[in-house]
């Protein structure tokens, strides 16, 4: 009876991974369908409506070449540039709060996509290429990262601290770019608008190709580092028994969140939510945090950024909206649920 108990519990936790990855890998192929038809939608609406298959065709340069002009040159990119930007968002906030242990840490929340735009708009500001912005909205997310590091770890390592430290810089640095739009020449504030409200209009495959490369790169290094993420979750010191370095660890995570977040914003600017709720959602109807999981985040994030931009264009009565404000129309109530389900006595006796 004994020898029973034991092989049904230690089958119990396999059996639990099984279910899982069966759920996983049906949402993912959901989450893929459901992907595919918003691309095919995007690149079928507009002031010139496309037949599916004739623009599916344009895009791999087939048909007529007004059609293939009008998919490639002006459809394509924008939403090329949501699902990289989405994903980068999404993945980036679940390593976020992974590593700090907390539901409100997100790049938007803690300075990160505002330091983005910074860099951004002081590039367009200097006169240089454009080309250079992905590089200029990574100095600008690493530079709100070390403020956060200077006023945040000044007292220690609480993880409250760092968040306030973090809306505090955000605020600060969105100031900074709204005092420089203003100040800005009318031909250059137009360019820098995105910068304070997020934006996927007119991205160029330059900007797409420069961003999403970067990110391809930053995405493998974070589904590496997934196993020392899974080890810090068991505790500092247990993490320290098992051989890892937690504070190394922890910083080459933060970084790591800090180039997706910074390349995403590059593409949108400061896109609010995307990165604070999607893992959320994802936790909710997959489970524990798994590398599968930390996949279906990026793939949730590009869904949500892509039907977030479809509604701006599409479905709002006033044009030219930028997609920030359909996400923080989203995110601004589920912000209120999550702080709510935080003050509850259960969850905070949890944390």
């Amino acid at each position: 009876m004994t020898v029973f108990a034991v092989r049904e519990e230690a089958a119990t936790p396999t059996r639990a991974r099984v279910r899982q990855s069966r759920r996983l890998a049906l949402l993912g192929i959901c989450g893929l369908g459901i992907l595919f038809a918003l691309v095919t939608l995007a690149l079928t609406t507009g002031q010139l409506p496309l037949p599916a298959s004739v623009a599916l065709r344009g895009l791999v340069g087939l048909g007529d070449p007004a059609d293939v002009m009008v998919v490639r040159d002006f459809r394509a990119p924008r939403v090329i540039a949501a699902v990289v930007a989405g994903v980068g968002l999404g993945v980036a906030g679940s390593l976020l709060q992974r590593v700090f242990r907390n539901p409100l840490a997100s790049p938007d929340v803690m300075g990160v996509t505002g330091g983005a735009s910074f860099g951004a708009v002081v590039l367009l500001a200097t006169g240089a290429s454009q080309t250079l912005i992905p590089l200029a909205a990574l100095g600008g997310g690493l530079l709100a990262a070390l403020l956060l590091g200077v006023f945040g770890w000044r007292s220690g390592l609480t993880v409250t601290r760092l968040v306030l430290v973090g809306l505090a810089v955000q605020a600060g640095l969105a100031a900074a770019v709204n005092l420089m739009v203003v100040r800005f020449p009318a031909e250059l504030a137009g360019s820098a608008l995105q910068w304070t409200t997020g934006s996927l209009y007119g991205r160029t495959w330059t900007e797409v190709w420069a961003a999403g490369g970067a990110v391809a790169l930053a995405l493998m290094a974070a589904f590496a580092l997934q196993r020392r993420l899974a080890v810090l979750d068991l505790g500092d010191e247990s993490a320290g028994g098992l051989g890892l370095n937690p504070s190394a660890a922890r910083l080459q995570l933060l970084v790591t969140a800090i180039v997706l977040a910074s390349l995403a914003a590059a593409l949108t600017g400061p896109v609010a939510f995307v990165a604070l709720a999607v893992p959320h959602l994802v936790r909710f109807v997959a489970g524990p945090p798994t590398p599968g999981t930390l996949a279906l985040t990026g793939l949730a994030g590009a869904v949500l950024l892509l039907a977030s931009d479809l509604v701006v264009q599409h479905l709002l009565p006033v044009s030219g909206l930028p997609v920030g404000v359909v996400t923080a129309t989203l995110g601004a109530p589920w912000l209120l649920v999550l702080m709510i389900r935080q003050s509850r006595p259960v969850n905070r006796s949890a944390a």
